[in-house]
């Protein structure tokens, strides 16, 4: 069991998984923007840059690999540690425009306060876990899809001539045996959340004319209490816990949004 300080410190860093404050960015004329929340600005993958703020937009983000290969590309990089739907389309869409060819998000997992039920895995029972899990699933059944659709309409709206990829969250965990960690049945049950999420996601950017990057197979094998872990368990800072490293970013999202748009 860890210690109480240790145990403030795991509440703190699942607390923080998606929830910094979100800040707006300069618009660009056109080209490729990347819009999202902390799983598409780079948190946990170092490098941030220094306008970026509490967004902590990073230069080792799939985003900004991706524009390094196509560096005649006009970037926008408007993704945000903490954006909700809600943040995204209210502080982010004034970077697109007619001119705008390329979009990528990845968003949702604030919406359903994912790090709310990583949180409770941590420090409570597997009952405790399975029950908090079972909330942000309900929210991803009963009222993501609306917040996804209404979202990608938006963006659709803004930019009318742009390719919209929408690229899906990771397992965090892997299974087996990891210690110390959490147990087995609570990464199953997690990963069982995030299945849901990305499937869920999936299903609504096909029905909004949006291209779907599905992660997780770039991703397996790599998770949490794997050998060569791509995702931060508990980490300093705090705020890059259970995010994809600069490895998952290059190994991971890099490949999956280059085999949608290469």
């Amino acid at each position: 069991m860890p210690s109480l300080v240790r145990a403030a410190s795991i509440v703190a860093g699942a607390a923080l998984l998606l929830l910094a404050p979100v800040a707006r960015a300069a618009p660009a004329a056109g080209g490729y923007a990347a819009l999202g929340d902390s799983y598409s600005s780079g948190v946990g993958a170092g490098g941030y840059l220094a306008d970026s703020g509490d967004c902590k937009r990073s230069a080792n983000a799939y985003p900004s690999l991706w524009h390094l290969a196509h560096a005649a590309t006009e970037f926008a990089f408007a993704a945000c540690s903490g954006a909700t739907t809600a943040q995204v389309r209210d502080r982010q869409l004034s970077v697109l425009n007619a001119g705008t060819t390329l979009v990528t998000i990845s968003v949702g997992g604030n919406d359903i306060g994912f790090s709310d039920a990583i949180e409770t895995c941590v420090l409570g029972t597997d009952e405790d876990c399975t029950d908090a899990v079972a909330k942000a699933t309900t929210y991803t059944r009963d009222r993501l899809p609306a917040d996804l659709d209404a979202t990608y309409a938006q963006i659709h709206h803004r930019a009318p001539n742009a390719r919209l990829v929408v690229l899906g969250y990771p397992r965090l965990f892997e299974l087996g045996g990891c210690f110390p960690g959490l147990s087995e049945a609570k990464r199953r049950v997690l990963d069982r959340a995030a299945d849901f999420l990305a499937d869920t996601t999936a299903g609504r950017a096909g029905a909004n004319r949006a291209e779907f990057a599905d992660v997780r197979g770039h991703f397996a094998g790599h998770g949490v209490c794997a050998s060569d872990e791509w995702i931060h368990g508990v980490t300093l800072p705090l705020d890059e816990s259970y995010h994809p490293t600069r490895t998952g970013h290059a190994k991971g999202y890099l490949p999956a949004l280059t085999g949608v748009a290469p």
